[in-house]
């Protein structure tokens, strides 16, 4: 039996448009992204984890934010 280790790819939508953000350290935790990629894009750091969702062979997480909508 072979295991494979699925990637791990981070989404958040800027403009309405999903930008893929890469795996900084496989050894991170989710959390550990999040605070990671938060200083560049500050709006991450109250973001909402979802995932992961398997997705052509990779589990991708998505940083959901409501910052900037109104309703």
């Amino acid at each position: 039996m072979k295991v494979n280790k699925l990637q791990r790819v981070f989404l958040h939508k800027v403009n309405g448009q999903d930008v893929r953000l890469t795996d900084p350290n496989e050894n991170f935790a989710i959390t550990d992204v999040q605070h990671f990629y938060g200083g560049t894009y500050p709006i991450l750091t109250n973001a909402k984890i979802t995932g992961p969702e398997i997705i052509n062979g990779e589990a991708q997480y998505r940083f959901e934010t409501t910052m900037g909508t109104k309703g």
